[in-house]
């Protein structure tokens, strides 16, 4: 599983006109999955996701985590994370994993994250989404589970 990670001030995911999903301040987290996946690493991710410190501290630096300042995550599915593009100039998407096996672990890595005790709201797996976002920083990071 692969994720990007934005640090955000508010956000929020609509769909056909409606809300959602909608944070005050905490994560906007892409979610991408591949064949290879397993609950593990949605567990994995979760995990760093929730004890990420890149939030500030008294003294400006990033030494907090989502649950020490109460953040929460806006979490949307991402299929084209697994694009490749090394060919040509259409994005190759094999390596995405098929919906039922990706829609299962995106769950699973939500499910994760609120049993940590993060707040999750999401967008709807394989609709199209519009996301808007203010990005504090910015701070974005990429993680995945298959680079331990």
């Amino acid at each position: 599983m692969r994720v990007v990670v934005q640090r955000s001030k508010q956000a929020k995911v609509t769909v056909n006109g409606h809300i959602t999903g909608q944070i005050e301040h905490g994560f906007v987290v892409l979610v991408g999955v591949t064949h290879e996946d397993t609950s593990q690493d949605a567990a994995y991710l979760a995990e760093k996701v929730a004890h990420l410190r890149v939030f500030e501290d008294e003294t400006g630096k990033m030494n907090r985590s989502l649950l020490d300042v109460g953040g929460q995550v806006l979490s949307v599915s991402q299929f084209t994370l697994y694009g490749d593009c090394r060919k040509g100039r259409r994005p190759n998407f094999m390596q995405a994993a098929k919906p039922e096996q990706a829609k299962a672990l995106y769950e699973k890595f939500n499910q994760d994250l609120q049993e940590k005790g993060v707040h999750v709201e999401t967008g709807e797996f394989g609709a199209m989404m519009k996301v808007e976002l203010v990005n504090d920083g910015p701070v974005t990071l990429i993680i995945d589970s298959q680079e331990r």
